[in-house]
């Protein structure tokens, strides 16, 4: 079995039970509703969020083509979205209650724009319609003041993508603020304040590059700010990579690590754009991400009885769950399979094998050059 086949096949066990229910109408009676808070809070924005953080990171898959190697076609895929963003279905699912909502619905208007061919082309019309109603009642929902404001300005550029009205406010605010929250050598605060976790690459640099990414061209600041974005994430990548052990693991700082590979969103996506670092080399960038893969979503371990993934980093462990996190939030894990949206022949899975940075160091004892800040 090659490396992509790898992928495939693990991408495929980690949603294949999720996955069938979704498809088959089923959702809400069989994600398990898990947490540390009462269960009426996940049941009202879980199902969401399994959808949203799902499709996000299977969307450059399903653009390529990968659909029915991973279990589903995508006429079903939309047949099921149809259901779950019809507000006269039984199915439809919270787009604007609470504050929670604001989130997935962006990973949700996320997957459309990594996916802008089968997802979103391909989806009947008054499929479109229910989807981009369902999104724009998510507008009412007033963002934390952190990393969320990304969240409103990813809707917006999902709008743009296909010609709706978008908020040119929501984008600007959240783009210039955290321009006022960039602390250096790549690193932005959540927020006023540092802090030492994964959401750099959970959320801040993925979505300020695809933000900016779909803008181009429409406004010189915004340009500006994108040119910059991306020497940010660049040098936020090299760290991401040099943080990945020789055996795969990670530190479990911060909060949120029951996200497991989502912690690599960011080489994962910059990978896909084919904009990795000059000293990052695709081979031991798949290697080290599959490491991550392998340590985290490879064996039964991770996964309860019916297939849905556990609470947890590395098998069942609960208390490592926020008051947040439940069955489906956990789901944002896909998105370190964004490259399986490169073609079969490209760099990224032809390139030889190639150690990354801490197997070059405590394996072979490499010497390599000294890390350097931006």
């Amino acid at each position: 079995m090659n490396d992509l086949e790898k992928w495939v096949k693990t991408l495929s066990n980690l949603i294949e039970k999720p996955m069938y229910e979704l498809i088959h109408g089923n959702l809400q009676q069989s994600l398990p509703i898990r947490g540390s808070d009462s269960e009426a809070r996940y049941r009202n924005c879980t199902y969401l969020e399994f959808v949203g953080r799902t499709l996000c990171g299977l969307a450059p898959a399903i653009e390529i083509g990968y659909s029915e190697k991973l279990g589903f076609s995508v006429s079903d895929l939309h047949k099921a979205l149809g259901e779950l963003c019809d507000e006269k279905s039984s199915s439809f699912l919270n787009f604007s209650k609470g504050t929670q909502p604001l989130v997935d619905s962006a990973f949700l208007a996320l997957a459309f724009i990594r996916a802008p061919n089968k997802l979103w082309a391909e989806m009947p019309d008054d499929i479109k319609f229910n989807v981009i109603k369902a999104l724009k009642s998510s507008r009412k929902i007033k963002p934390h003041f952190n990393n969320w404001l990304l969240f409103s300005g990813v809707i917006e550029a999902f709008f743009f993508s296909i010609g709706e009205d978008f908020d040119a406010m929501r984008v600007d605010y959240a783009l210039r603020q955290h321009e006022q929250w960039y602390l250096g050598d790549g690193v932005y605060g959540d927020g006023a304040l540092y802090r030492s976790d994964y959401y750099n690459s959970f959320v801040i640099l993925p979505l300020l590059l695809q933000i900016t990414s779909s803008f181009k061209g429409l406004n010189k600041d915004w340009d500006v700010l994108g040119a910059k974005i991306l020497q940010r994430a660049k040098r936020y990548a090299v760290q991401q990579e040099r943080m990945i052990g020789p055996d795969g693991t990670f530190p479990p700082i911060g909060r949120s690590i029951c996200y497991r590979g989502a912690a690599f969103h960011l080489l994962a996506q910059l990978a896909l754009m084919g904009e990795l670092p000059s000293s990052l080399k695709p081979g031991q960038v798949r290697d080290a991400l599959w490491a991550v893969i392998e340590k985290t979503l490879v064996g039964q371990a991770n996964y309860d009885e019916n297939g849905w993934l556990h609470i947890g980093l590395n098998g069942l462990q609960p208390n490592l769950g926020e008051d947040y996190i439940s069955t489906g939030s956990l789901y944002l894990t896909s998105v370190i399979f964004l490259p399986l949206g490169l073609p079969h022949d490209s760099d990224f899975w032809k390139a030889p094998p190639q150690p990354w940075t801490q197997r070059k160091l405590w394996w072979f004892a490499e010497s390599l050059d000294a890390d350097r800040a931006l």
